[in-house]
């Protein structure tokens, strides 16, 4: 047996690094750590979601619901208190009263690199509760995307087997706010393809759509297994539309697209005025409370038929298809629900508004299928409701797919989405949502005419070829927000150590030198040299995390990284604008 083996051992040798080599490109992005980490944020996340919806939409608001039809002019007291008690939770057990649910995992996504501050987390998701079970014109999917983001980023911080890095956090929080969403609407691809488009409003979060995806159908099923995995808004039965309906989804979603952006800029003036108003914080939700229930109270008042502008309201939907409103009743009504949501969420109330503008949307289409006497009047009112969240949130796909998953309208995807691309169109770069953004193109060639000398980083902090890497770790490492470091022998460079050498050498050989586990490959340039072939080095196929900038000497000057040539061109943008601005005001009308 041994002899008959002998001859495959030359081929093993010459062909075992070739399936090295693609085995180590096919997994090159560690994909299969998110087969773990992904599942464990969507069962934590769908039990969380879980538990706050039970309390919400099974205690708390079918009670309260009541209560209001039934004792109307209780309305504008008990929403008034409901809202100074959150205030008063926001104001003193917060640091931020103004940063919560989608708004604040947006900006960490953007600012802080996924990091939530976990201390006021339960204190906001109960905020969420006074919010919304007591009457805001709001619904769960504030605190279920803040709720899951905030789970995604904390268990990064209990995750250190995996070595995770900074971006793996912003993957994770997004991926924990995907199961939020997913959860609370039974629809795990409205919540991933929301989450993906929840941090611009042109362009997908693309690095987090695998652990998303996973994330997103697990919490589904955690949450299905205590409540159900029907669609929580059931159009009934599906009907078949014309192409002239087509016209018709395309002028609705014009028309709602015009009320869309009028509505997001007024909001955005609202929620600044608001932020800006020198009062208390519970004194500005106590007003919000007043406005908020005068708006439920007024439209109860004039309609007294079981349909009412606040609260989580998803009854509502069957209201506005199954009953039979007149069309000044349904525009009225969405009229007074964006009201109250203005008054609920501008002045600080903890949830958002995907639900409100999706019932807005759903009782203008309804009111506009009415009068067209055409077609069903169902498919009219899901074009409104994907046309409004697409022109309000600008997440046409996640509106689409919403109206697929949550509503059982299958049939509607065609007109849904031209109904919330002209809607999208229309509404421009108005968004309820602050802290969203473009995703701007980098413009390399700005950097064609900057040497390495105008950029580089001089104020530099490097490391003795001679300290052990225990030693580095307790000092310089702790102490300094690097990941890669310059490493000195004497007055010269000799290359750069990495944190992640750091953990693979200090685990096995602590008292291993820096010297020794130097990375010596580290390409040196002058300062003369052009950015451009700097930012080629930077992303070439053999790319080093840093640049060493030397003198003819060798001495070390500076050291330059793909974050500085980003900052450069940011900075080369903001010189260029003024500029822009100027020849557009003295350059002469053609």
């Amino acid at each position: 047996m041994r002899k008959s083996a002998k001859p495959h051992y030359p081929l093993l040798r010459k062909y075992l690094p070739v399936v090295h080599q693609d085995l180590s490109a096919t997994y090159s992005r560690n994909l299969h750590k998110w087969l773990i980490i992904a599942p464990i944020i969507g069962v934590i996340t769908g039990l969380g979601i879980t538990g706050i919806a039970v309390l919400v939409l099974r205690i708390v608001w079918p009670v309260t619901v009541d209560y209001f039809l039934h004792h109307v002019w209780a309305i504008i007291p008990i929403v008034t208190v409901a809202f100074a008690v959150t205030g008063l939770i926001m104001q003193f057990l917060t640091p931020d009263p103004n940063e919560h649910s989608t708004e604040e995992i947006v900006k960490s996504y953007h600012e802080h690199q996924g990091d939530i501050d976990m201390r006021p987390f339960f204190a906001k998701l109960f905020a969420a509760v006074t919010t919304v079970g007591f009457g805001g014109s709001a619904a769960l999917e504030g605190p279920s995307i803040y709720g899951g983001g905030g789970i995604g980023a904390w268990l990064w911080t209990k995750m250190g087997r995996f070595r995770l890095t900074p971006r793996d956090r912003r993957i994770m929080l997004i991926s924990g706010a995907a199961a939020g969403m997913a959860a609370v609407f039974r629809a795990p691809l409205t919540g991933l393809v929301f989450a993906l488009e929840m941090p611009y409003k042109d362009d997908l979060a693309h690095e987090a759509l695998l652990p998303s995806l996973i994330s997103s159908v697990v919490a589904f099923v955690t949450l299905a297994s205590f409540m159900g995995a029907q669609p929580i808004f059931d159009f009934g039965s599906a009907r078949s539309f014309t192409g002239k309906d087509l016209i018709w989804c395309a002028l609705l979603g014009a028309i709602i697209g015009l009320i869309g952006m009028v509505f997001s800029i007024t909001f955005r003036h609202a929620r600044s005025f608001f932020v800006k108003w020198a009062m208390p914080h519970w004194i500005k939700l106590t007003v919000g409370g007043f406005l908020t229930g005068l708006c439920g109270v007024v439209f109860v008042l004039i309609f007294r038929d079981g349909l009412i502008p606040m609260g989580p309201n998803y009854e509502a939907v069957g209201l506005i298809l199954g009953a039979q409103h007149s069309g000044v009743e349904l525009v009225l009504f969405a009229v007074f629900k964006l009201a109250a949501t203005l008054f609920s969420l501008a002045s600080g109330g903890v949830s958002a508004m995907f639900v409100p503008l999706f019932l807005s949307g759903g009782a203008l289409g309804t009111a506009f299928g009415q009068v067209l006497h055409s077609g069903s009047v169902e498919l009219y009112a899901a074009v409104g409701m994907a046309a409004f969240i697409a022109a309000g949130y600008k997440t046409p796909l996640a509106a689409v797919t919403f109206i697929a998953e949550a509503t059982g309208g299958h049939a509607f995807i065609i007109p849904a989405v031209i109904g919330s691309a002209v809607a999208y169109a229309v509404s421009g770069d108005a968004s309820v949502s602050g802290d969203q953004r473009l995703h701007e193109g980098v413009r390399v060639h700005d950097l064609r005419e900057a040497e390495v000398g105008q950029i580089m980083q001089r104020d530099i902090i490097s490391v003795p070829a001679s300290l052990n890497l225990r030693e580095f770790e307790d000092t310089i490492l702790k102490q300094s927000p690097h990941s890669t470091f310059p490493v000195m022998d004497g007055a010269r460079v000799v290359g750069t150590i990495s944190e992640r050498s750091l953990i693979d050498g200090a685990a096995r050989h602590p008292d291993m030198t820096v010297g020794d586990a130097v990375n010596r490959e580290v390409r040196k340039i002058p300062r003369n040299c052009d950015a451009m072939e700097a930012l080629r080095l930077l992303l070439g196929e053999d790319a080093q995390p840093m640049l060493l900038v030397t003198n003819r000497n060798g001495k070390l000057e500076g050291i330059v990284t793909k974050s500085d040539l980003l900052e450069a061109l940011k900075i080369r943008g903001e010189e260029a604008e003024p500029e822009l601005e100027e020849a557009a005001d003295t350059a002469t009308p053609m």
